[in-house]
């Protein structure tokens, strides 16, 4: 266990003084769609704009509590990490620098800048930024913050806390799958909980590493990471994280781009609510199962809502609007 009940609870008052619960709304458009109730989880309503800012706050807090010699931090991000910790970053007086592949979201990079991150664009992938941000770390004597962390997932397991203390009774959670802190939070936050909600981690087909590990039992990265949906771009699976989604999880739900597209479409049709591709991974994942959904009562996590206007028009609204119908 990473983390006790108390830990969570105190972790909510830190994510709290920064923000409030993020809304989980029953759309019935949406539950229409699917032919059950769907609790929708806005982890796009934070100052972010996505769900890791819970656990850069958590991070940050702690650093500085514990490390204020620290002079600055590093890590690597398609987006959404960076911009939580250029915010904490900020919010705590702690330097910031952000290394991203280049060719990453134009937008996502202008709001690290905004934050007050210091921005890097190194390598091809997400993995080359990585590694680059872990030299910079040594070279500069700067902490390395990675993408998976026990007080980043402390600070995400904070919207299960709200979600699943709110709605106790959901038959299953479907979560998107990066790094892991999402699913990770979920699972253990659960747990602590006592509910029966069966979590179901979600994948792109082109970027299947934490699936095929899943099923194999142990890490398997991929040469590649194919797909628009940047937040769920992951080849390297973290040990850690693969062992609890492992043992906590009940399977992992690959969605091609397609679908995503049609799920980020369903949302701004039945909600108004604009989706990034992990965002709406989950809901590509609860449409695929429909059949097994039918009746019940689910939740999606809608973790973020950062995507490049660009990338809307071309991948999405180009699309022919009656697939998001089907």
């Amino acid at each position: 266990m990473m983390f006790t009940l108390p830990e969570l609870r105190a972790a909510a008052e830190i994510v709290h003084a920064a923000m409030p619960p993020t809304p989980a709304y029953a759309w019935p458009l949406l539950g229409e769609r699917l032919g059950c109730t769907i609790i929708v989880k806005h982890e796009n309503h934070t100052p972010t704009g996505a769900f890791k800012v819970r656990g850069g706050l958590v991070y940050l807090d702690r650093l500085r509590r514990e490390r204020p010699h620290v002079p600055g931090i590093v890590s690597a991000t398609r987006g959404n990490h960076g911009q939580s910790l250029a915010y904490a970053g900020r919010r705590h007086g702690v330097a910031v620098t952000i290394l991203v592949p280049h060719g990453n979201s134009t937008e996502k990079n202008a709001a690290m800048r905004a934050f007050g991150a210091d921005l890097i664009e190194h390598g091809a992938d997400f993995q080359e930024a990585r590694e680059e941000a872990g030299r910079l770390a040594q070279e500069r004597g700067l902490e390395m913050v990675p993408s998976f962390h026990r007080d980043l997932v402390l600070g995400v397991a904070t919207y299960a806390l709200e979600l699943l203390t709110a709605h106790p009774d959901l038959a299953r959670l479907y979560v998107p799958i990066g790094q892991g802190s999402g699913i990770c939070g979920s699972i253990l936050a659960r747990d602590l909980l006592g509910a029966k909600t069966e979590i179901v981690g979600v994948q792109s087909a082109g970027a299947p590493a934490y699936a095929l590990s899943f099923a194999a039992g142990h890490p398997v990265s991929t040469a590649t990471a194919e797909t628009f949906a940047d937040g769920v771009a992951t080849r390297v699976p973290d040990p850690e994280a693969l062992a609890i989604i492992r043992r906590g999880a009940a399977r992992i739900v690959q969605v091609s781009d397609d679908e995503i597209a049609a799920a980020i479409r369903a949302y701004w049709t039945d909600t108004h609510n604009l989706a990034e591709g992990a965002g709406a991974a989950p809901l590509a994942a609860a449409l695929q199962e429909r059949m097994a959904n039918a009746g019940q009562r689910i939740g999606v996590i809608l973790c973020g809502g950062n995507i490049d206007l660009a990338l809307f028009r071309r991948r999405v609204l180009d699309e022919p609007v009656a697939v998001a119908a089907q």
